[in-house]
């Protein structure tokens, strides 16, 4: 079985998946860390990114379907970063299907938006290695300098309503049609992590039984 993660920023995806990931064994792809890892070798999508662009839907997926190939991931895959919007959706699922793999469960992590704007304005990131922390869910171990983290552009408080308000426009009708399509699983993501994770275990594995 295949799982998408979804949720507004701050929601605590990328946690929640590699806690699938390593509990469950599952594979976790976060479609951001792919497109900067082919970014090393791509010039034009290193300027985009750069310069903080989202890719047209056609390209990420061309991107996406492409690196899913070359390494031959079809199953056990937890998917964070994407889809982004309806077309991102409806082509994934035809991909996945088409591969026999399809997609069985797609797990929202719900949020408001002034915890979504707590959150966010507290993440700070690790100015030579790139590590992202967050003073209230994850903070950086003691031996970290407070003065070797910096607040990104995009935590702002103007720049996160921005996001907020994109994601609602964009994002929300793929909830919609996940859950006419049955895959949908909705869970409360202010609690602690673990609470949280253990719902999203047991769906999986629920999910995991019906299919067997």
């Amino acid at each position: 079985m295949n799982i998408l993660i979804l949720g507004p920023q701050g929601s605590g995806k990328g946690t929640q998946a590699k806690l699938i990931a390593d509990r469950l064994g599952f594979i976790h792809l976060s479609t951001g860390q792919m497109l900067r890892d082919i970014a090393k070798n791509d010039v034009n999508l290193a300027n985009t990114l750069d310069q903080g662009l989202l890719l047209p839907d056609k390209k990420l997926l061309e991107y996406l379907f492409s690196y899913l190939e070359k390494n031959n991931l079809y199953d056990k895959l937890i998917i964070d970063g994407s889809p982004r919007t309806l077309y991102q959706y409806q082509e994934i699922i035809k991909w996945f299907k088409s591969k026999g793999k399809p997609i069985s469960l797609a797990i929202y992590l719900d949020i408001s938006d002034a915890e979504a704007t707590r959150r966010l304005s507290a993440r700070r990131q690790h100015k030579i290695t790139g590590e992202i922390y967050n003073l209230v869910t994850n903070p950086p171990s003691s031996d970290i300098k407070e003065t070797d983290l910096i607040q990104r552009e995009d935590d702002m408080p103007e720049a996160i309503q921005k996001r907020l308000n994109a994601f609602h426009t964009q994002t929300e009708p793929i909830v919609k049609l996940m859950q006419a399509d049955g895959i949908l699983f909705k869970v409360d993501g202010e609690r602690p992590i673990e609470e949280i994770y253990l719902d999203i275990e047991k769906e999986v594995e629920k999910r995991v039984q019906n299919e067997s």
